[in-house]
């Protein structure tokens, strides 16, 4: 998804003072990423909340010891993370009422070093912005080829953003004027709602600084693919919900995994019975098409290496396949009047 911002030239005189800040984590069965996670909110000077979602493991106990708020959400309502964040924001505001600005973070994310006084700065030098983002890194990206990708994907330009990842920090104004994360987003919540946050007249910022480590945890095929299928239910959720607007919200994604992942192989099968030749041809847009992504990934993340980059663009082109089935499962479930839930891969 396109992210980028504009890196801070000039800091500002002041930032709001610590006591300003508040916590909200969410996660469910973490184990050894969320205890990385609750140590890295030691130094933080701020009131903090878990948000639970039917933990197994002993994360409620690894919060509540380490001074967190829990929250145990009710799974009679279906789960989100856009809910579970709101339902922590609700509970941050009883807790401290005076919060200005609100750090959300996964449960498999640790904060870096020196990111949140960065973020404030920010904040302090301007007004209209609503959040703030930095560069997320994988925590172990020797550990798979997946978890590369990952790293490599995190790796977006800085500058002004149309949109922040599940880590980032938000001006408490900006967030309660737009009412927050929609819980019926059951991915992509986040640029939702910062679509949002922009048509309000906010803005979003990526910062030039670390500011997570996150463990993906992925080793096989099949947990990129769920993940890919994931990324196509959010494209046709934001679709249905703000397609209408100015901006054409996902129309481009829309088009993309319908074409690739639809147009191109429908018509191939009706041309193999009566032009075979022409059939062929037309599979070459495949392999013309990883090379474009793969030379595009090349000027924007020179520094990864080449394996992992041709492996990205292959996946990124197999994706398409991945985001149709999703695309098809959000119209398939909202055409039975069903109820949409969470698409995990680990």
């Amino acid at each position: 998804m396109p992210q980028a911002c504009a890196q801070l030239s000039t800091p500002p005189q002041s930032a709001p003072q610590p006591a300003a800040i508040g916590v909200v984590a969410i996660g469910r069965n973490e184990g050894e990423r969320f205890r990385r996670c609750v140590e890295s909110l030691a130094g933080i000077d701020a009131p903090k909340v878990y948000v639970d979602s039917s933990s197994t493991d002993d994360s409620v106990e690894l919060a509540q010891q380490n001074g967190l708020e829990v929250v145990e959400l009710n799974l009679s309502t279906p789960f989100t993370a856009g809910r579970a964040r709101n339902e922590g924001f609700a509970r941050l505001l009883q807790i401290a009422p005076d919060t200005e600005y609100i750090i959300f973070l996964d449960g498999d994310c640790s904060i870096e070093p020196g990111w949140v006084e960065t973020a404030l700065a920010a904040f302090a030098h301007d007004p209209q912005l609503a959040i703030t983002c930095g560069r997320r890194r994988e925590l172990h990206p020797e550990a798979s080829l997946y978890n590369q990708l990952c790293d490599l994907e995190w790796d977006t330009p800085i500058g002004e953003a149309a949109a922040c990842g599940g880590d980032f920090i938000a001006r408490r104004q900006a967030f309660e004027a737009v009412g927050g994360f929609d819980p019926a987003v059951i991915a992509g919540e986040e640029p939702e709602m910062c679509f949002r946050l922009r048509s309000a007249g906010w803005s979003i910022q990526r910062l030039d600084h670390a500011m997570t480590a996150h463990d993906a945890d992925m080793h096989r095929f099949g947990q990129y693919w769920q993940r890919s299928v994931r990324c196509g239910h959010a494209y046709a959720q934001g679709f249905a919900l703000h397609g209408a607007s100015d901006e054409r919200y996902y129309h481009r994604e829309i088009r993309s995994l319908l074409a690739w992942g639809l147009g191109i192989p429908l018509l191939v099968v009706a041309l193999a019975f009566w032009q075979p030749l022409l059939a062929g041809l037309l599979l070459l847009a495949y392999p013309l098409m990883w090379l474009k992504i793969y030379r595009s990934e090349r000027r924007r993340a020179p520094q990864f290496p080449r394996r992992v980059i041709a492996c990205h663009a292959l996946f990124l082109l197999l994706g398409k396949f991945a985001q149709l089935a999703g695309a098809a499962k959000y119209l398939r479930t909202r055409l039975q009047r069903g109820e949409f839930r969470i698409i995990e891969y680990k």
